[in-house]
């Protein structure tokens, strides 16, 4: 393959991965602009909103003015100055990701990968600058530069990774000689890299590594369990929801979109039940608050899945607290061994309990980075007035979920025989 058909190849990866994106929110939209509607309306209505829905869901800002009569139908204080919303629907984020990791895995196995990375990166930006461009509109304006760069920094990191596992797969196979040959040279930098990491002592490279792993470990089993606690809520609060969806009186059309925006922002809900466990729960609307301990809530939009949120006082909310702190203890437990071995090859008069220690606090560390970076992404505002204010907290959950982890996870470490250095 030469460089035009690899430019074309990449070019297509990337159109593709916009075309699944933006398709869709845009043809449930164009079902409803055909039958519900009956081809009344101009169809670029329908454009545009899929286009803000995309944008949203990469993290771009759209800013609203809403008509006088839907102000009137809203009733929301405020609801007819212009206001701003932010919050990302995660669903789109990461079909992104995935996409641009198929992506990148196709274009990894061509002979010209850098080339062809570079043209994948331009043309969705291209594409994505064209989408915000074509979108803009007086009652719903998104962010021009937010709308262009953060859909392609989705996109980037998905097309690197999906490049580097493939890179690295390549290069370790022997009868893949031809392919490691033609990228020889580019894997010098990745080998001056792991040079320097494996210069720095036995322990200190023990200690960073296993507490990265224990923390990102920690943090999938707490979002594991926090989807399977949505699940069962739902399934629970199930008459709730269904209620719900017969007073919106949206129709088969209508019910379907409604359903596919919910979907998109099932990533959001199961950070936000992260949140929940962790203990600082979440908001809908300035001064709301849902929590183990109790929940708090004013005036809601008509969303069928907010009919599974848990309402007043729970007794034995405080439970789920358990949860981080099982995560956190069994990450302890599952990275001891190798920090034991690491601690094996300890220059005399090192402490191999403070290094277990240390291990425990990067764990919490980085279990609480990573769960405070998630709670600040899937949060925003979601309308006027008090919806300007929805999700958790992103700095107390990280504090809390540094804490609940940090502690179990030394207790984990320290659990068994008492080690020894040579």
């Amino acid at each position: 393959m030469n460089r035009p058909l690899t430019a074309l190849f990449a070019a297509l990866e990337a159109l593709l991965v916009v075309g699944i994106g933006i398709g869709i929110p845009l043809v449930p939209l164009t079902f409803l602009w055909a039958f519900q509607y009956g081809l009344q309306l101009d169809w670029t209505v329908f454009w545009r909103a899929s286009a803000d829905i995309w944008i949203l869901g990469h993290g771009g800002d759209v800013l609203l003015t809403l008509d006088p009569v839907t102000v009137l139908l809203v009733g929301f204080e405020g609801a007819g100055k212009p206001f701003v919303v932010s919050i990302a629907a995660l669903g789109f984020a990461l079909l992104t990701v995935l996409l641009a990791m198929r992506a990148g895995r196709r274009i990894a196995e061509t002979p010209f990968v850098r080339f062809g990375t570079a043209v994948a990166l331009v043309t969705f930006g291209l594409l994505a600058l064209g989408i915000v461009l074509s979108s803009l509109h007086r009652f719903a304006r998104p962010s021009l530069w937010q709308g262009a760069l953060f859909p392609t920094l989705v996109f980037a990191i998905g097309l690197f990774v999906g490049v580097a596992v493939t890179r690295h797969r390549l290069e370790r196979m022997p009868a893949m000689g031809g392919a490691t040959g033609r990228q020889g040279g580019a894997a010098t930098r990745p080998g001056r890299i792991r040079s320097l990491w494996l210069d720095q002592p036995v322990v200190q490279r023990t200690v960073l590594a296993q507490g990265l792993r224990g923390g990102a470990a920690a943090v999938t089993a707490l979002v594991a369990a926090s989807g399977i606690l949505l699940t069962l809520m739902i399934v629970v609060n199930y008459g709730q929801v269904v209620a719900l969806y017969e007073g919106i009186h949206a129709g088969v059309l209508g019910g379907i979109a409604i359903t596919l925006g919910q979907l998109a922002f099932l990533p959001n809900l199961v950070i936000w039940t992260a949140s929940w466990l962790v203990g600082p729960g979440f908001a809908i609307g300035t001064g709301s608050s849902v929590g183990p301990l109790g929940t708090s809530l004013g005036p809601l939009p008509a969303v069928p899945v907010f009919g599974a949120l848990p309402a007043g006082d729970l007794a034995f909310g405080f439970l789920g607290l358990l949860v981080p702190v099982v995560a956190g203890f069994l990450a302890g437990v599952a990275v001891r061994p190798a920090v034991l071995r690491g601690i094996r090859n300890n220059p005399p008069g090192a402490s191999p309990l403070g290094s277990l220690v240390v291990t425990g606090i990067a764990i919490g560390v980085v279990g609480g980075v990573l769960l405070g970076l998630l709670a600040w992404v899937s949060g925003g505002a979601a309308g006027p007035g008090r919806l300007a204010d929805v999700g958790p907290d992103a700095l107390l959950v990280g504090l809390f979920a540094a804490l609940e982890f940090g502690v179990p996870a030394i207790i984990g470490l320290l659990a068994g025989r008492p080690p020894r250095s040579r």
